[in-house]
């Protein structure tokens, strides 16, 4: 039986590897003194089996074994497509 695993939800930047895609995931946090609202960025490497992602798309990624060295994440749907 799967467990939980953590579903996050991204934008597409790179679809040029095969079978891989580069999602970029943005979050606001408040800054701790300022109260300022900061956008943090992180990239992932996930695992897009049919090759079906482009640049742009909204995409929901969940964590999985490793499957290389950095790409640890696999697509679980397309949201939105970019237009």
């Amino acid at each position: 039986m799967e467990k939980n695993k953590k579903q996050i939800v991204g934008v597409v930047t790179s679809n040029k590897m095969d079978k891989s895609i580069s999602v970029q995931v943005e979050r606001k946090l408040k800054h701790p003194i300022y109260g300022k609202f900061v956008r943090k960025t992180k990239k992932f490497l996930a695992h897009d089996d049919k090759n079906e992602c482009n640049e742009g798309d909204t995409v929901r990624i969940k964590e999985s074994r490793p499957l290389s060295r950095r790409k640890r994440w696999t697509l679980v749907e397309i949201i939105e497509r970019a237009k």
